[in-house]
Parts: structure tokens; C-alpha cells; sequence
């Protein structure tokens, strides 16, 4: 946009801590204001004007002492920088005579002044800025459009400026030159899609990495605030399970603008630090490239609040989405603005994304978190469009089952640790418990779910591991009925343990199961390595048998020695037809399987005539050099502590003693 300013206002500023090249890289706070007026019609400059700031934290740098002269008394009796900033704004608008129609723009040395010491000291103290303060001159890029040939932009400073024109004999620059193209500081970041085979320039995007899981893609920009976001530009980054994890990919108008954004690192947004780093457009478009005419269409509308409602039964309709929200949350263009997100098969996710077309409503809206619609509750989550292609993407695009390479594979059959019945029905008769301290113990999880800690079945809690043997955050406790886990996951939900909220969720055996075994709950792709469990208590579980793991003859027909030897597994083969993914290493899920009591008795199989035994008995154990006469002054004691819990009875013959399981 050309513009023709009566006026040119030279501008400055001073921080409490770095200068020159440095300005606004360390998040100081603004001390000192200078401008001077300059007539352009009649190529006059006025007088010099000042103005003291005083910092929320009084503390001058040795460098900000040395180069402004400035002392910590002196900026004890000055303003804030909201009243400096509306009574320099008042004294530029009496100086040149506003009200006559006079127009002025600032004219700054370099863009530090604006883009990184005003705008974003004034985004962090929540201040409005007057438009004169979103267009501005840069000195140093009107010089380079005079003298071309005289250096970099970057190697420019005022000494540099200064000297070349007395060297090249040009009077009163500032006075002649015309300057008609002014930078512009974008006032507010704009939505849109972005495509799949959009042209990305490497060296317009950088990475922030430790956000709030709670940020948005506006967030996002007043943390950039004074820089040029694309339209669109700002892609919050999801985990495997669909949740933020705290990173974002955010795309710039330009590489200066990119630039100035990498001195950023480490600034705050409120209490946390952010990184900043490089990255490529290759990373951005993975994140908000999209390919569906349905998601473009739907985000097409622009200056929409995006909504993103999770937990929906998979019965839900358009229809009742609305009516979730009426009457004080209208939704825009009513079914038009709701997006079901579905597998490639048709089948819901309980996922869905809605349209506001006022922040008011969409705040509204958000206030309905954890509402009942059906028979489940729903979370609300402020969106972006750049999550709604990146959850789009991950579930139309990915097979619901991952296919592996189909090599020939031997596995052993997985031992069956639940009941069929129980696998297949679905219900929601477990409780799950997300960001648990990773210190926590069985008591502090009675104690944290209180009344319905008489709910729980039999060594029904188990703690999930990591891979490498600690803590993760999770744990499953199994309810006695399906309508007490629900009770317990909304009463419980967000509770506090150890000055940390846990979240809790109802969910099914089966569920439950798949984590146990090392998958998760999403169908988007397998999840890391499997996790391990801990062993909590001894089991009273009685396991169904499943398929041999080890051939009959190689197990002793009336006892199971419990000596250290190689038993070889049967091989099973899977056609390269028939491709799985499975876990290579066995992880016994707890309440624990022993290896010597699953499966090593075939269906059917008895013990022959005369052993110990009239049954086959769920685990044997023999243990030699313990002579019945012996027996109660020889460690019985200690033999009944080490299986402690377990339904046993103890029987002797004349050089050992078999334990029965």
C-alpha cells in the first residue's frame, strides 16, 4: 500500500538489558521512549522528546547503564508503560496537528524497536496499542532502496548509514527521500487451510516446543506478536493417542520474520519457557497439509471459533450436537457447521468438530464441558483448523490396522488372560487413572478414590510400567459393576493426589486389556514399546486354559519341576497372507499369570495313576531336601510366607515337599 505521510516521527527505545543487535532478545522490559518529529513538507525536524518508563522490575544492565545513562532512582518516579505509551500517542497527534487531517508514520532503526520490544512487552501486559503503532518505516531498508550496493541489510546500523552519506556528499537524506511503503505489524492472526501440495519455503517456519496443552493456535500468535504469521500458519502438533503434546509448527510471511522469531527462545508464556528451532515446510504440511474436500469445505469460513468435542457416543447425531448446545451457543449454519470425524469404513469416532462464529458463543459452549449428552459425558477443547486436518488425516488415511511386513514369523500363542465372555462384551466395568504421581502407591489410590475404594474387585488395581520398568502415570482398577465405575470416574475425574490432578475415565476389560499388552486404545497406529506391570497382590483369579504352549511330552505328567531348563515352544507359522504385528517379549499382565500354571497342561490331560495328585492342579511345585520329619523346624514358615496369598496345600514324600496351586 503506497502511502504520501505529512509528517515522519524518528523513534526509539531502550530495555533494561540488551541493545544494539540484541534489543528484545532478553525479554526486558521497556525504560525509556525517544521521538522527534520531522516535517516533511517543510524539511524541518523538531525538538528531541523523552520519556521514562518504569519496569514492573527495577533493574538496570551495566550495558543499558553505560549506553542510556539511565540510573534505577531515576526511573522510581516514572510511568507505567500503558500511561507512557497514550501520552506520547497524545503529544505526536497534538505535535503535528491530527485533527487537521495531518498523517504521520513512526520511522525506526531496524524493526527491533516495534516488532521485538513494543509489541510484545504490550501483548504480555495486556495493552492496546494505538494504530500509529502497526505501520512504521524501517530506515535501514528505505537506505538499502537508495544505495543498493552498500552492504547487507543486516551489516546496516546508523554509524554505517551515517558515514556512507557523508561520503557520498547527499544532504538532508531523511528529508528528501520519499517514503511511500511502509511495514506493516499484523493485528490479529488469521485462520485457513493449507494443502497437501502447497509450496513451503524451508526458511519460513520454526518449531515451538514446551506450549500449554491447553494453547491454541492464537495463543500462538501473541506469543509471536509483532511478527507476520501466515494466513493459517500456526499447526498444533498431536501425539500417537490424539492429544497436543505440547508443540506447534508455525509458518512466517518471510525469513526476516523467521528470524526474529528464533531470538525468541526461551521466552515465556506465562510461567513456561518456550524453545524455538528451526524446521522445514516438509514438517509443516505433515502436520497442516490436508487433501479432504469435505474438511476444506467445512473450513473454508473464515473468522470461525473452532470447537472440538470428544467422547461422543458413536449413536450421535447433527441433531443432537445442536441441541447439546441451544439456545446459547448457535451453532454456525446449524448441521452445515458440525464435522463428524469417521474411520475409512464409515464407523464414528466419538470425535466431532463445531463452528462458532462469535468468540462469546464459543466460550459458552466451552462452559458445558463435561455435560451428559446420551449416557456419556463430553469433553470440549478450543480447536484450530490445522488439528482438524492432522485428525482427519490420521483417521481417513491410516488402515485401521497397521500392516506389518509379512515375513514368516515364529510366535508363541499369547496366554488367554481373560475370559472370552468378558473380552467381547464391552463393558465399561474398569476405571482408568491418567497423570497419577509417579511416586504413587496402592494406598494412596484407595485413599484417592474414597467411598468407591469397596467397589473394587479382588486385586483389581494394576499400575502400568514403562518400559523401563517405572512408572508411567496410568492404572486400571477393575469395579465390581459397570454403573459404580461410572459413578467413580465423575466424581473422581480431575480430583487432586499429591498436588496433582488425576484424570478419570470408565472404560471396558477389553480395553483395559489392550493397554496391558503393550497396545492403546487409539486405532491410528500401534503405540511404543509395551509397557511392563507390576505385580500388587497374590491372584485369585482362576484362568481359563488356552491353546499348549508346550508339547505334552515335554511336561512331567504329575509335577512341573521347578529347576531351571530349556522347554522349547511349539512353532507357529503365519502365511504371508495373513500379516500381524505382535509383541516379542511375554509381559504378564497383573493380576499375574505365573508361566508355571497357563498352558502347560493340555485340555484334558490328567495326571497318570498314582501320583500325588487326583486332579490336574492349576500350578505344581516341588522343592527336594526338605525330609518330612523335618519339616516344621526346617523352613515350612518361611516356604508358606514366600507363597503368601496363594490358595495352597503342602504334601510330603520321603525326600521333598510338593506344593499344590
Amino acid at each position: 500500500m503506497t502511502v504520501n505521510p505529512d509528517y515522519l516521527v524518528l523513534f526509539f527505545t531502550t530495555t533494561s538489558g540488551a541493545s544494539g543487535d540484541q534489543l528484545g532478545s532478553d525479554e526486558k522490559e521497556i525504560v525509556q521512549l525517544v521521538w522527534q518529529v520531522v516535517d516533511l513538507a517543510t524539511k524541518k525536524a523538531g525538538q528531541v522528546n523523552e520519556l521514562l518508563v518504569k519496569p514492573d522490575h527495577v533493574e538496570l544492565s551495566e550495558e543499558c547503564q553505560e549506553v542510556s545513562g539511565l540510573t534505577e532512582e531515576a526511573l522510581t518516579e516514572a510511568e507505567a508503560l500503558e500511561e507512557a505509551i497514550e501520552q506520547l500517542n497524545q503529544r505526536l497527534c497534538a505535535e503535528v496537528d491530527a485533527g487537521a487531517g495531518n498523517t504521520f508514520y513512526l520511522c525506526t532503526d531496524g524493526q527491533l524497536h516495534i516488532r521485538q520490544v513494543l509489541h510484545p512487552e504490550a501483548s504480555s501486559k495486556n495493552l492496546l496499542l494505538p494504530e500509529c503503532f502497526f505501520s512504521f518505516f524501517d530506515l535501514r531498508k528505505e537506505f538499502k532502496k537508495k544505495f543498493p550496493s552498500e552492504g547487507e541489510l543486516k551489516d546496516l546500523n546508523l554509524q554505517v548509514m551515517a558515514d556512507c552519506i557523508l561520503k557520498r556528499h547527499v544532504k538532508y537524506y531523511v528529508l528528501s527521500h520519499q517514503f511511500s511503503f511502509p511495514e506493516k505489524v499484523n493485528d490479529k492472526f488469521e485462520t485457513g487451510t493449507c494443502s497437501k501440495m502447497e509450496r513451503v519455503d524451508d526458511n519460513t517456519v520454526i518449531r515451538a516446543r514446551g506450549l500449554p496443552w491447553q494453547s491454541s493456535d492464537q495463543d500462538i500468535a501473541r506469543f509471536f506478536r509483532g511478527l507476520n504469521i501466515a494466513k493459517g500458519g500456526a499447526a498444533l502438533c498431536l501425539n500417537a493417542q490424539g492429544r497436543r503434546n505440547g508443540e506447534a509448527l508455525v509458518r512466517f510471511e518471510s525469513e526476516e520474520h523467521r528470524d526474529l522469531a528464533l531470538q525468541r527462545h526461551k521466552h515465556h508464556m506465562g510461567t513456561r519457557y518456550i524453545e524455538v528451532y528451526k524446521a522445514t515446510g516438509e514438517d509443516f504440511l505433515k502436520i497442516a497439509g490436508g487433501t479432504s474436500n469435505e474438511v476444506a469445505k467445512f473450513l473454508s469460513r473464515e473468522n470461525q471459533v473452532i470447537i472440538r468435542m470428544r467422547g461422543l457416543p458413536f449413536t450421535a447425531t447433527a441433531e443432537q450436537v445442536l441441541q447439546f448446545f441451544s439456545p446459547a451457543c448457535p451453532v454456525t449454519d446449524d448441521s452445515e457447521g458440525i464435522l463428524f470425524v469417521r474411520f475409512p469404513d464409515g464407523r464414528p469416532t466419538g470425535d466431532a468438530f463445531v463452528l462458532f462464529s462469535h468468540e462469546e458463543h464459543a466460550q459458552n459452549a466451552l462452559k458445558k464441558h463435561k455435560d451428559i449428552l446420551g449416557k456419556r459425558y463430553i469433553e470440549l477443547f478450543k480447536s484450530t483448523a490445522a488439528e482438524v486436518q492432522q485428525v482427519l488425516n490420521r483417521y481417513s488415511s491410516a488402515p485401521l490396522i497397521p500392516v506389518a511386513p509379512s515375513p514368516i514369523l515364529s510366535v508363541v500363542p499369547p496366554p488367554t488372560f481373560m475370559p472370552p465372555t468378558a473380552a467381547v462384551t464391552g463393558v465399561r466395568d474398569c476405571v482408568r487413572l491418567r497423570g497419577l504421581p509417579y511416586d504413587a502407591t496402592i494406598q494412596d489410590i484407595l485413599v484417592f478414590l474414597g467411598e468407591y475404594t469397596a467397589d473394587i474387585k479382588p486385586h483389581g488395581v494394576h499400575m502400568v510400567l514403562n518400559q523401563q520398568g517405572r512408572p508411567s502415570g496410568d492404572a486400571f482398577i477393575q469395579m465390581r459393576s459397570a454403573d459404580r465405575a461410572f459413578l467413580a470416574a465423575q466424581h473422581c475425574h480431575k480430583r487432586s493426589m499429591k498436588e496433582r490432578y488425576v484424570e478419570v475415565f470408565a472404560c471396558s476389560a477389553q480395553e483395559m486389556n489392550i493397554v496391558l499388552m503393550g497396545g492403546t486404545l487409539n486405532r491410528s497406529g500401534l503405540s511404543p514399546p509395551p509397557c511392563k506391570l507390576r505385580r500388587l497382590s497374590p491372584p485369585s483369579y482362576a484362568f481359563p486354559h488356552g491353546t499348549t504352549v508346550l508339547p505334552p511330552t515335554a511336561i512331567y505328567p504329575s509335577q512341573f519341576l521347578l529347576s531351571p531348563r530349556t522347554l522349547a515352544p511349539t512353532t507357529a507359522f503365519y502365511p504371508a497372507s495373513n500379516p500381524l504385528y505382535m509383541n516379542y517379549t511375554t509381559y504378564y499382565p497383573s493380576p499375574p499369570g505365573s508361566p508355571p500354571n497357563i498352558s502347560y497342561f493340555p485340555t484334558g490331560h490328567t495326571p497318570s495313576a498314582g501320583s500325588v495328585l487326583s486332579a490336574p492342579p492349576t500350578a505344581l511345585i516341588r522343592m527336594q531336601g526338605h525330609a518330612p520329619s523335618h519339616a516344621y523346624n526346617s523352613g515350612v514358615k518361611e516356604i508358606l510366607s514366600m507363597v503368601h496369598g496363594y490358595q495352597v496345600s503342602l504334601k510330603y514324600t520321603h525326600d521333598c515337599i510338593i506344593i499344590l496351586m
